[in-house]
């Protein structure tokens, strides 16, 4: 009897432990264009237009807003993450093929990594600049402010 209840103890804890391991998985992800360096290498300024260009790319990822949809951006990032982290970029590939008025391909420019900015967050608070009022000083600070005498408010025989 006690050689079953060990094997059993045994058991639920492997199981437990596989369990609790799980969550600790690796996790590797690509998001956005899959990138084939041979067809980015066909491209070309002045030999490809924007006809040209979506054939051998297909759609890009977005195009540029503010240069009158002159540019578009082919963008890939590949991510890792282990168990329930924040995913971290490991590559990325951004294409812009910029283009001209008539619609020809002027400039192809490949970036990677060097691009990506990090941003570190204060934490769940904005800060404000100012005086830190606590809470009944926000509750009770405006009493006799409003609409007093020879202030901004005014009263109604005096409407400053």
């Amino acid at each position: 009897m006690p050689r079953t209840l060990l094997r059993s103890a045994a058991l639920a804890g492997t199981i437990a432990v596989l369990g609790l391991t799980a969550g600790c998985a690796r996790i590797r992800d690509h998001k956005g264009y899959v990138v084939d360096s041979t067809l980015i290498g066909t491209v070309s300024p002045g030999v490809d237009n924007r006809e040209s260009v979506e054939k051998t790319l297909g759609r890009p990822s977005f195009a540029g807003q503010f240069d009158g949809n002159r540019t578009w951006y082919y963008v890939a990032r590949d991510t890792r993450q282990v168990g329930y982290r924040t995913p971290k970029p490991v590559a990325q590939t951004v294409l812009a093929v910029h283009f001209d008025q008539q619609g020809n391909v002027s400039a192809v420019e490949r970036t990677g990594m060097e691009k990506i900015a990090h941003v570190s967050l204060l934490g769940d608070k904005t800060p404000t600049l100012g005086s830190k009022r606590g809470f009944f000083r926000e509750l009770f600070g405006n009493i006799g402010r409003v609409g007093s005498v020879g202030e901004a408010g005014g009263t109604a025989d005096n409407p400053n």
